[in-house]
């Protein structure tokens, strides 16, 4: 195959945008803005049938754009372990499988429940696969989060997190570990005391 200048460019660029995804370790505190919450979004789960978001009001959710042929992919037993650790006080991890980076997330539900489920043993909601990235058919819920924070996400498993009203609070870099301090603090201070007059 001849390689024309154009294409060494992008060959040239390519490990570049490895390195940068594989750095974002943003950590955003929002001042949510958004009319419509996370709570009044349209959602399917991973098998296409609708799912209520409502259920989850006066919850914490840590919405999640996975991946199952990343580099991140193992965050997914971070991702079991948080829930697990926090899932009786009133929190969830939601995943939403999207394959606009590297195209890491191809396959078609059975596939993703195979990595999710039978691999990593992960017990919380998985979503349809959704876009993440602007466009026509981005998904409402990330075009509603991007407006209140701000941010998108740049990579595989950038992670938001909603406040038992339904709004964003703050935005996770790809690089941000799910029981980093910086995450499970946020989290604690969303939700209710153990044995407390909320809880």
């Amino acid at each position: 195959m001849h390689v024309t200048p154009w294409m060494r460019v992008l060959l040239k660029l390519w490990p570049l945008s490895l390195v940068l995804a594989s750095c974002d370790t943003r950590v955003v505190d929002s001042e949510p803005s958004m009319d419509t919450t996370f709570h009044a979004q349209p959602c399917n789960d991973l098998q296409g049938s609708p799912v209520d978001l409502s259920q989850y009001k006066g919850q914490v959710v840590l919405v999640v754009n996975v991946a199952s042929h990343c580099g991140y992919t193992p965050q997914y037993e971070d991702l079991e372990s948080l829930h697990t650790q926090y899932k009786d006080r009133g929190f969830t991890v939601m995943a939403f499988p999207c394959n606009d980076f590297g195209g890491q997330e191809p396959g078609g539900a059975k596939e993703i429940a195979e990595t999710c489920r039978a691999t990593y043993g992960a017990t919380f909601p998985v979503m349809e696969k959704v876009v993440v990235i602007e466009g026509a058919d981005q998904s409402p819920i990330y075009a509603e989060m991007a407006m209140s924070t701000g941010e998108l996400p740049s990579w595989n498993f950038g992670k938001y997190l909603v406040g038992p009203d339904g709004r964003a609070v703050a935005f996770f870099g790809s690089s941000v570990k799910p029981m980093s301090l910086e995450i499970t603090e946020r989290i604690e201070a969303l939700l209710p005391v153990p044995g407390g007059a909320g809880s």
